[in-house]
């Protein structure tokens, strides 16, 4: 038995690990997948010049960030990350993106809608929600910084847009997306070739499941913003769904505020991102709470999903994600 260090997002454990397995072994599921996503990672650092990982402190953003320092380990992650602050984040996020990435000496990009509002480029939305304001700071990052391949954390089983997405998806230099000239993907060889201009957004966690993430943070002990678990907030009730009372516009008049104990499934702008009743405070009750689920996350909390039965494919095809 050896002992390894493993430093994985915001905090460090020790583990021993196995001799080598024999003849007829099979990796798990979860090996299987993190198997995929660091080859993915790896194949991006060899074939291009300028990547970047979206990180929002959410946790996908935060499962990708624990495989690139896998797939680069002892190593340097070989690029930086790129956050497009909304202006209405959850402070529980932004508080564990600063300490990760000051834990890591990693380089943060940050795309602020609000510097765009604020030069009159962008225009306050009537429901005060500024997720779908985020894909011109997001393009127009991409574009002065030069960057080539994009990681994403879409998974295709939040929702339709999603679930037709190629691992390795090429956008042209608006950031649009065009499904006439995607390519197909066989045998996990992928084209990342791409002209002067465009660039390629990738999701090593296409194949992944909302209960295979969180399995993965059980097994892998990854630390997560504390709103993911059960805790008392003050809420109020909004289109079905428990929004979060701040200065973003809400609550309205006949919206009272209560307390009530909640966590998040997903993390997105304060406006649109709906927490749920819960006594999930660990990540064993989480997992359970979500196999014994029949909604996905996104259907269930996120506001801006149901703009229109199209939202998130023309959000797509913009360039958003």
């Amino acid at each position: 038995m050896t002992t390894v260090i493993d430093r994985s997002v915001g905090h460090e454990r020790q583990h021993a690990t196995a001799p080598l397995p024999g003849p007829g072994y099979r990796l798990s599921h979860l090996d299987a997948l993190e198997a995929e996503s660091v080859h993915i990672f790896r194949e991006v650092a060899g074939e291009f010049e300028n990547p970047v990982l979206l990180f929002s402190g959410g946790k996908d953003s935060i499962v990708m960030l624990h495989l690139a320092l896998k797939a680069f380990r002892p190593a340097a992650v070989p690029f930086g990350l790129l956050h497009v602050d909304t202006g209405h984040n959850f402070p529980e996020v932004l508080e564990y993106r600063d300490r990760v990435v000051a834990a890591h000496g990693l380089r943060l990009h940050v795309a602020s809608v609000q510097d765009y509002i604020d030069r009159g480029v962008l225009r306050e939305r009537p429901d005060g929600t500024r997720n779908p304001l985020q894909t011109l700071p997001l393009t127009e990052k991409i574009q002065s910084e030069r960057f080539d391949a994009v990681f994403g954390g879409g998974r295709r089983d939040e929702e339709k847009a999603r679930a037709k997405e190629r691992v390795f998806s090429l956008r042209d230099e608006f950031g649009g997306w065009d499904p006439r000239r995607q390519r197909p993907e066989l045998w996990n060889l992928y084209n990342g070739r791409h002209a002067p201009g465009e660039h390629v957004r990738v999701f090593p966690l296409s194949n992944w499941t909302e209960l295979d993430v969180w399995q993965y943070i059980a097994r892998e002990e990854i630390e997560l913003p504390s709103l993911y678990f059960a805790h008392r907030r003050e809420v109020f009730r909004r289109a079905g769904m428990w929004l979060t009372a701040g200065g973003w516009g809400g609550p309205r008049a006949g919206e009272p505020v209560e307390a009530r104990r909640v966590r998040y499934r997903t993390v997105g702008d304060m406006s649109c991102t709906g927490a749920v009743d819960s006594d999930a405070d660990t990540v064993e009750k989480v997992i359970a709470e979500i196999a014994a689920s029949r909604l996905t996350e996104r259907g269930a909390t996120r506001a801006d999903d149901k703009l229109s039965e199209a939202a998130m494919e023309d959000r797509k095809r913009e360039g958003y994600f």
